[in-house]
């Protein structure tokens, strides 16, 4: 890549930073190191900060220092030699700032890999070859066929596959995608878990013979800017990832692909807070590529924009395998005493004696989730959240799921002495423990964030369970997300309902979206597939919906639901969190912030008030949710409060545009 020529006379450079400040910073050039004519913008330096030296990204030139600064510091060194940016990903990362309300420099952070050096990847089998390869002999059906053939006209921006679980949605993935790379143009692939990308990049380099490059958390800050710089170079033109994918520099993009559309792993939790699909769809129409979702459950909104048309809705109802959708039964567990009801037991022991696989999904993880005393209703909670601390009995602690905190389980109540005390509730380790006790011949493992903490459990274990050497495979979201396993014949849902609780709008659609979706792992091959449904709540639309089949009558019912209510699609909303160790700041700079919003003429403001869960990590959080009608208007309203009210020392603001959960 040959560098640009800067401006002449150009003595200084502006820098953005890593931190929450809308701010550019200019410098003059490191003393030593002749840039004379270089464009040096995309490239970062280390810098002088205050009393700390940070690296910072140059985002332009200019001849000479701001009226107000005097003398201008000297970056320490430029530190690439070449630049991570261009233009158009420099004006992607202005427009992520404007619309999440985050710093340029925080969303320069979140785009861009973090190494010194470039760092080989272990060998990943891909091809080397730049030719894309002979087309795949693989045969549509004709529902795939008449989707190609809609897509390829392109009429829209945005396509939707919409259908149900192993009804082939991939195979016309990878059939557009070959069509793209012949042209010449290149490929975004997106999953939304990185185990799903492990799969995936065994399944294409296989198929293509173009290199592939792959981005995604797990890599080192070295192997990313390695995998960038391929990418960057025309090299790589087809790019497998996670959310962050959505920013490789591919050059001429004809497509992004995003599976599993409606996870919500492809939202950052971290500033800034943005969402994969919004920033695909930002990049396609700025590009001119198609953006090509999928998914058995789409998320809400996206079902509300087919609606509209704004997508190009695409069914696919069958399974070209041949395997027809499984048998779905509700179990009522209001009266049963045990973790797995008699029709599970038995259903699970007819599918052993045929030799076929079980998938067992309970999305909790740990032994028990909360320890009490039965004399005074003491609750061990975490001393820095307010929430309950889990048994994990393999490792003999009581763990936060949020903060980490630990600490050894009792057997006395530390409230009132009384020795009346136990562990209520269930997760993963519980469930396993009953499963080994039940049916001591049958090979069992558990996949859940736990046991994958491990290197290289993960994918030992879903290898093992394809081959057949696993027969029931217990887990939480990981067993439920797009793996296809032949031998599965029975799904069973330990606890529908660990969702339904939650003060949480979305809590509905999340429940349905899962059911779903782990139910999509039985009988994909064959006919006998069963999925059996434990619950308490077996009226429950989301539950009983879900369970029938009549997937659209739940879209209807949450869409109406939402309308009614005010809530996303039929609004947009913008969530304010302050946080902080004093009780009292957070909550008080909340109330200044909420009130000049009103002040500006923003009504539909709820809050301030506690977050559902009040304290993480020893930081009392509070928040505001402003609901708007009107995004574009208010939007800049909030952007021009937020800048011109400061957030007192010792708080912590998070904003979060669009928010998938309010917790």
């Amino acid at each position: 890549m040959e560098p640009e020529k800067k401006p002449e006379n150009s003595q200084y450079i502006n820098v953005v930073f890593n931190l929450p400040l809308n701010s550019v910073f200019t410098y003059a050039l490191p003393e030593k190191g002749n840039y004379e004519g270089l464009d040096l913008t995309g490239r970062r330096v280390s810098a002088p900060f205050g009393r700390r030296d940070l690296t910072g990204w140059i985002i332009g030139h200019r001849d000479s220092l701001p009226e107000a600064v005097k003398e201008g510091k000297a970056v320490h060194r430029i530190v690439d030699d070449q630049p991570l940016f261009k233009k158009d990903m420099l004006e992607l990362a202005r427009w992520i700032s404007n619309y999440y309300l985050c710093s340029l420099g925080e969303a320069l952070a979140v785009m861009l890999p973090g190494g010194r050096k470039e760092k080989d990847l272990p060998p990943l089998g891909l091809g080397g070859d730049k030719n894309v390869g002979g087309r795949s002999e693989i045969v549509l059906s004709d529902e795939q066929a008449a989707a190609l053939k809609e897509i390829r006209k392109r009429e829209k921006d945005f396509y939707y596959l919409h259908g149900i679980t192993g009804s082939g949605k991939t195979e016309v993935f990878l059939h557009l995608a070959e069509d793209v790379l012949v042209k010449g143009q290149s490929v975004l692939y997106l999953v939304p878990e990185i185990s799903l990308t492990h799969q995936l990049v065994d399944s294409l380099s296989s198929r293509f013979q173009t290199p592939i490059a792959v981005l995604h958390s797990h890599l080192t800050p070295s192997q990313r800017l390695k995998e960038w710089r391929r990418i960057q170079s025309g090299e790589a033109r087809l790019v497998i990832g996670a959310r962050s994918a959505i920013f490789a520099p591919l050059e001429k993009l004809g497509l992004i692909i995003l599976d599993e559309e409606h996870e919500n792993s492809y939202k950052s939790g971290s500033s800034p807070r943005y969402h994969g699909r919004q920033v695909a769809m930002k990049r396609c129409r700025r590009e001119g590529a198609v953006l090509l979702m999928g998914s058995a459950t789409p998320s809400v909104e996206a079902w509300h924009l087919m609606e509209k048309g704004t997508i190009c809705s695409l069914k696919l109802t069958s399974r070209p395998t041949g395997g027809s959708l499984p048998s779905i039964s509700i179990v009522d567990m209001k009266n049963s005493k045990s973790l797995l009801s008699q029709e599970l037991i038995q259903s699970m022991d007819q599918v052993l004696k045929k030799k076929k696989q079980i998938i067992l999904f309970l999305n909790r993880r740990g032994h028990s989730y909360f320890f009490h005393c039965k004399s005074c209703g003491y609750e061990m909670k975490c001393r820095q959240c307010s929430v309950s601390l889990t048994y994990h009995k393999n490792r003999k602690r009581m763990i936060c799921h949020y903060c980490g905190y630990q600490e050894k389980p009792v057997t006395v109540c530390p409230d009132c002495g009384s020795v009346d005390v136990g562990y209520a509730g269930f997760g993963t380790e519980h469930v396993e423990e009953q499963v080994r006790q039940i049916f001591l011949e049958a090979r069992i493992a558990r996949l859940d964030m736990d046991a994958a903490k491990k290197k290289g459990v993960l994918q030992e274990t879903i290898s093992n369970f394809r081959k057949g050497e696993i027969d029931i495979l217990l887990g939480t979201q990981m067993v439920a997300k797009g793996l296809n396993f032949p031998g599965v014949s029975l799904v069973g849902i330990v606890l529908a309902d660990t969702g339904l609780s939650l003060p949480d709008f979305r809590a509905g659609e999340r429940t349905f979206s899962l059911i779903v979706q782990v139910a999509g792992r039985a009988g994909r091959y064959s006919d006998d597939g069963e999925v059996l449904i434990q619950t308490f709540r077996p009226e429950n639309p989301a539950i009983a919906l879900a369970a029938s089949g009549e997937w659209e009558d739940f879209y209807h019912y949450e869409r109406d639901a939402r309308e009614v209510l005010g809530f996303p699609p039929f609004s947009r909303l913008i969530r304010i969190v302050h946080r902080g160790k004093n009780v009292n700041k957070p909550l008080e700079s909340l109330e200044l912030l909420t009130h000049r919003f009103r002040q500006v003429g923003i009504e539909d403001v709820m809050g301030p008030a506690e977050c559902p869960l009040g304290v993480i990590a020893g930081n009392y959080r509070y928040n505001t949710l402003v609901r708007s009608r009107n995004f574009s208007e208010e939007h800049h309203l909030i952007q021009r409060v937020l800048e011109d009210t400061a957030v007192p020392s010792g708080v912590y603001r998070e904003i979060d545009v669009d928010p998938v959960q309010l917790l």
